[in-house]
């Protein structure tokens, strides 16, 4: 398999690859999440608009195409409640998680559900031998979803770019799982996940 699945089950969650036909559903995804986002994500600031939401769509499709990322709008009971990525910028061998859920279903799980689904995903390619999470020092909530996987946290440097959204500190954590750990033996069909170590 070169690329996983357009549609990935765990638990709850539905994981459905973004297609273009989706831009009015992200813009209202968006949009009704803008404040919970603007601390921790760049382009939430930059310019939100239904023009911003199409480009998103469209490169999607073009970054699938071309194998650079896998993204995904995140659904409960056909209700789109955030996004989810694997994304090829760690270098060869290695994808890396990014996630957010809308603020009215956060504090539920169901970004860790999500990157569970990602990460099990991410090791049935072939060549995929390690998947980080990054994010920001200041971001704790967004620290919980590696912590609760058994990832495995291996460095706080500063970020290249330094803070580029309000709520940042400029310290980036990354987090990491190897092919061979114990997230594997946990079962997709229950939404369980391994114990943090």
């Amino acid at each position: 398999m070169e690329r996983p699945a357009e549609l990935l089950r765990h638990g709850v969650l539905e994981l459905r690859r973004w297609r273009c036909r989706d831009a009015d559903v992200h813009y209202r995804v968006v949009t009704e999440s803008l404040a919970h986002l603007l601390p921790w994500m760049p382009w939430a600031a930059e310019r939100h608009s239904p023009d911003a939401s199409l480009e998103f769509v469209t490169r999607c499709e073009r970054e699938w195409a071309e194998r650079q990322a896998y993204n995904y709008a995140v659904s409960v009971d056909g209700s789109t409640v955030g996004s989810c990525s694997l994304m090829r910028r760690i270098g060869p061998g290695g994808l890396e998680i990014g996630y957010w859920i809308h603020p009215s279903w956060t504090r539920g799980g169901l970004a860790t559900s999500a990157a569970a689904a990602l990460l099990r995903a991410a090791f049935a390619l072939p060549g995929v031998e390690v998947v980080e999470i990054h994010h920001d020092e200041a971001n704790e909530a967004s620290g919980g979803v590696p912590r609760r996987l058994g990832f495995t946290e291996v460095e706080r440097r500063p970020a290249v770019e330094g803070p580029s959204a309000p709520g940042e500190s400029g310290i980036e954590v990354v987090w990491r799982a190897d092919r061979h750990g114990p997230w594997l033996a946990a079962d997709p069909a229950d939404g369980s996940a391994p114990a943090a170590s």
